[in-house]
């Protein structure tokens, strides 16, 4: 399965444009969304490109291929104005025998960790910084970063999965790292 990962689109289309291009030109099976679509948030400035309604309007396009988690910045009035769930917690998907524990990281993170059992990933967003390091029993927590709100000066970046592997890519499609599950 291949599989687009991103998180804290906070109403950026034009971020939101780029990551539905590169759904298409690299036949990705689902996008997985990792909370904070539309709404910027108190403690965020507007991104450039931020345009809520556009971004509504490409992502009901693809709605049958998204599978998203809620974020902070999400709420029941979001999900009014979608076409696909977005009001989970979490998500838990297994990949390659994995157990990837899907959520946006404000309530399950590193330091208050849902319940995982070694070996499990912890995949979330929220920080707006990529990651991927080890922690716990063995286990990983993973973070696309953000494409529209990069933290610490960083690129804007997202995450591609498929069979195995693991790349996080800049939003013009530049490789940044890949790695195995």
């Amino acid at each position: 399965m291949k599989l687009l990962i991103a998180s804290d689109l906070h109403g950026d289309r034009g971020a939101t444009e780029r990551l539905l291009e590169r759904m298409e030109v690299g036949h990705f099976y689902k996008l997985l969304l990792l909370g904070d679509l539309l709404y910027h948030g108190p403690r965020n400035d507007l991104p450039k490109g931020y345009d809520p309604k556009g971004v509504i309007s490409a992502l009901n396009r693809v709605s049958d291929r998204i599978l998203a988690v809620r974020g902070n910045c999400d709420a029941e009035v979001d999900q009014m104005v979608l076409s696909f769930p977005i009001l989970a917690d979490y998500a838990l998907l297994c990949l390659d025998g994995r157990t990837v524990y899907a959520t946006h990281g404000h309530i399950h993170n590193m330091q208050t960790p849902p319940p995982l059992a070694p070996g499990d990933i912890l995949l979330h967003g929220h920080t707006h910084l990529y990651a991927d390091v080890p922690f716990g029993n063995g286990n990983r927590y993973i973070n696309p970063g953000s494409p529209s709100l990069p933290k610490e000066g960083r690129e804007p970046t997202y995450m591609e999965y498929e069979s195995g592997r693991l790349r996080l890519l800049t939003l013009d499609g530049r490789i940044v790292s890949e790695t195995s599950l």
